[in-house]
């Protein structure tokens, strides 16, 4: 019998865990622990990935030539396509109007975000680590990005011996760590069916509560995912197309793993080790740049959350009645953009991310709780969204490095 390829295995999961979360949601959490320790599974295997791939990557490059070249192609590929994602949202929102007749009693509390008052040039300034071993321990992407940056950097200065034995090491590690990740992945199906199966379980346990986020918050849902399909089934496939003249949709089917993953996790950073993995082993992206473009990419670049923003703060603002200028929505398009930047190790990030942009053009900061009953919802397609972003980063990168695709 031929054995099921794991993405099918995945929308099984998925496809299961929606009625087992509607018809037996009082049992769902007695198997909340599966998906926790999955999760946690590919968060322990992420870092180590991340600063492992990243200074053998770095080190494999001639120098600040080369570095330079790598950074400026990256950079430019993702503040663009992050922007087109938020500029996308804003035309969707403000063509169906979702916050128009909102039902404002559906609004819940927001706590917990004094982070908000964390200027631009502090996020900035905290991409350089005063300690990285706590940053390590922390899970704080950016400022280990950084360090492993550096180190890199430094690794070609040093003597050709000591260069190769560092070389050598990490290289090693990183095949240590890939193979870990391959263990874990054979776990994906459980870890998804209970992960949303609890996701689906915490809704349906409340049916009036359900029917009234329905009502009230469904044209916003939609408006978000049809934004986000959209961005990812259209803009970034042709965006892949017109660098490179490769079948994106072919790369879409090779990712589907990292994807799915993503998309049931609602973790970028969780899903990074199945994303190198898959853009090496199945686009054909060497080392040098997957390791480079991707954990730079689960941190900074996030066009599903730019959508996202651009979507919900308009909403909000339609649902208060606000009438903002062109302007105005313009500076929404922009701050979604630097705000992604800084977002990763923070909190309750997503939210931060809004109360950002909301702060940016004088929205009330209680409007994030008009959305906070299908924050999870649509945290699931941007998620997924800016995996693919990342994704098709690496494939831009790569082609215009001369590397050979199997596109």
């Amino acid at each position: 019998m031929k054995k099921i390829a794991l993405h099918w295995q995945i929308l099984i999961a998925i496809a299961l865990s929606i009625p087992f979360g509607i018809f037996f949601y009082d049992y769902a959490p007695s198997i909340k622990w599966i998906g926790d320790i999955f999760i946690r599974a590919l968060k322990m295997i992420a870092l180590p990935i991340v600063f492992s791939s990243l200074v053998m990557g770095v080190s494999s490059l001639g120098g600040y030539k080369d570095l330079g070249r790598l950074a400026g192609k990256t950079f430019a590929f993702y503040v663009f396509t992050t922007a087109l994602a938020a500029t996308i949202g804003i035309i969707a929102v403000n063509i169906f109007k979702p916050g128009i007749g909102a039902d404002l009693n559906l609004s819940e509390s927001v706590n917990d975000l004094a982070v908000t008052s964390l200027s631009f040039k502090d996020q900035v300034v905290s991409i350089v680590p005063d300690n990285v071993f706590a940053d390590l321990s922390k899970g704080n992407f950016l400022p280990v990005i950084f360090f492993a940056i550096l180190f890199g950097f430094f690794v070609t200065k040093a003597a050709e011996e000591n260069k190769k034995i560092l070389s050598d090491f990490f290289n090693a590690a990183f095949e240590v760590f890939m193979k870990m990740t391959l263990t874990i992945v054979k776990f994906t199906p459980y870890g998804v069916f209970a992960i949303v199966s609890n996701i689906v379980a915490d809704q349906q346990g409340d049916p009036d509560k359900l029917y009234s986020i329905v009502s009230s918050l469904g044209l916003y849902t939609l408006v978000v995912w049809g934004g986000c399909i959209v961005h990812a089934g259209l803009v970034l496939p042709g965006l892949v197309y017109g660098f490179t003249r490769l079948n994106p949709y072919k790369h879409i089917k090779q990712m589907s793993v990292p994807l799915l993953t993503a998309f049931s996790t609602c973790s970028s950073g969780a899903t990074l080790p199945l994303t190198i993995r898959d853009s090496q082993e199945k686009t054909g992206i060497s080392n040098k740049i997957a390791s480079f473009v991707l954990p730079l990419g689960s941190t900074v670049n996030m066009n599903g959350t730019a959508l996202y923003e651009g979507v919900t703060a308009i909403f909000i603002a339609q649902a208060y009645g606000i009438d903002l200028s062109v302007g105005q929505q313009f500076v929404i398009v922009l701050t979604s953009v630097l705000a992604a930047v800084g977002s990763a190790g923070i909190p309750m990030a997503g939210l931060v991310m809004i109360a950002v942009v909301l702060g940016a053009v004088g929205l009330p900061l209680e409007g994030i709780g008009l959305v906070l009953a299908v924050q999870q919802l649509c945290d699931m397609i941007r998620t997924s969204v800016n995996v693919y972003g990342d994704t098709c980063a690496a494939v831009v990168v790569a082609h215009s490095e001369g590397e050979k695709l199997n596109l």
